[in-house]
């Protein structure tokens, strides 16, 4: 008996339905084609070069250096100098200068002053005799204004972040005496304080605000926070609009009061502005010169830190970059005392508040 033949089988007709068998393969009528070829890929992109943080702000920190470090080195190498000319043993000329190195300091401090024969108690009436005065008055001021201001500033903003009818104009009335130079306001306040001046006639007094020191005191405080309490109210107002309104609202509903609103809301929240303005506040007071200078001029009891630096630069520009750096030692360690413990970085401390850890 004959086998049946096999042969290969009919090529499928063209509408043969065309399936899948498995991944990557087809079929048509039960035969399997080849499988298809894999998907063309693009090419790597060329890996992208990676460049230094610090390149970014290298030109920043040249640029900070240069007009920064480079003043407060160039100081503080003067005033490791001296003042005093002396007698140059080789050439037999008198040289001005020589390395001291911290006896500036040490007789500004202990306010002696170098003669022929040694150091003595500097006189009364000289610079020398004025540091720990001058000091005082720094300091003096510092609290006293920025104390006022703060308040004033403050009850000026709440008034300012009201809808009240006019509120444009009375922002841009109150900013009035801060845009005003202090030179100017100096001089004003100089005519009001005057012996035949505004302030006696109607007072009905004759009292010497440019003479006495308490009273001389009094005026320079006085013209001060009339000008720089504006510019306290305008940043505390710009943390008070960030303030939401539906915080107050929801307030309002629970029953708070407004004094209980003011203590649990406004001040929290407001704190971070309060605290960046009354740095920003001390650091302008520590370095005050333009008012007494031009109020009271070189009154001994109206004299700051920096109407001292600048009087002294007339006698010896070693010894007065003594007295600057001792300045800008002290302006250093109040910023860090307010910013390290008394909470005048507002970024940490908004930081702190969306974490719950500050109320």
């Amino acid at each position: 008996m004959a086998e049946p033949q096999v042969g290969k089988p009919a090529d499928p007709p063209h509408d043969t339905a065309v399936g899948t068998d498995g991944p990557g393969r087809g079929r048509v009528a039960g035969r399997h084609r080849a499988p298809a070829p894999p998907p063309m890929t693009a090419p790597p992109a060329k890996a992208r070069r990676k460049v230094p943080v610090w390149m970014f702000i290298a030109p920043s920190m040249i640029v900070l250096a240069v007009i920064i470090l480079y003043p407060l080195g160039r100081a503080v190498w003067m005033s490791l100098h001296g003042d005093a000319k002396t007698l140059d043993p080789d050439t037999g000329r008198f040289v001005t200068g020589g390395f001291v190195g911290i006896e500036n300091y040490t007789r500004w401090i202990t306010q002696t002053c170098g003669t022929a024969t040694g150091s003595i108690p500097c006189p009364p009436g000289t610079l020398g005799s004025q540091f720990w005065q001058s000091i005082f008055n720094t300091f003096f001021f510092t609290v006293v204004t920025v104390s006022i201001e703060t308040v004033i500033g403050f009850a000026m903003a709440l008034v300012m972040a009201k809808s009240i009818r006019g509120r444009g104009l009375l922002r841009a009335s109150v900013l009035v005496p801060w845009a005003i130079p202090t030179a100017v306001t100096a001089k004003l306040w100089f005519f009001i304080f005057a012996n035949d001046g505004i302030a006696n006639k109607m007072l009905g007094t004759d009292i010497l605000w440019t003479a006495d020191p308490w009273p001389a005191r009094f005026a320079i405080i006085v013209a001060d926070v009339w000008k720089t309490a504006p510019f306290m109210a305008l940043l505390i107002l710009a943390g008070l609009q960030m303030i939401p309104s539906d915080v107050y609202e929801a307030a309002k509903v629970d029953g708070a009061n407004a004094w209980q609103r003011f203590t649990q809301i406004t001040l929290p929240l407001v704190k971070p502005a309060l605290m960046v303005a009354i740095l920003f506040r001390t650091m302008d007071a520590l370095r005050m010169y333009d008012l007494p200078a031009i109020m009271m001029g070189s009154n001994p009891a109206t004299s700051t830190i920096s109407v001292l630096v600048v009087d002294q630069m007339r006698q010896g520009a070693n010894s007065a970059s003594a007295l600057s750096t001792i300045t800008f030692l002290i302006i250093f360690a109040v910023a860090f005392i307010l910013v390290r413990f008394l909470g005048a970085n507002a970024v940490s401390t908004q930081e702190k508040q969306r974490k719950g850890d500050v109320a």
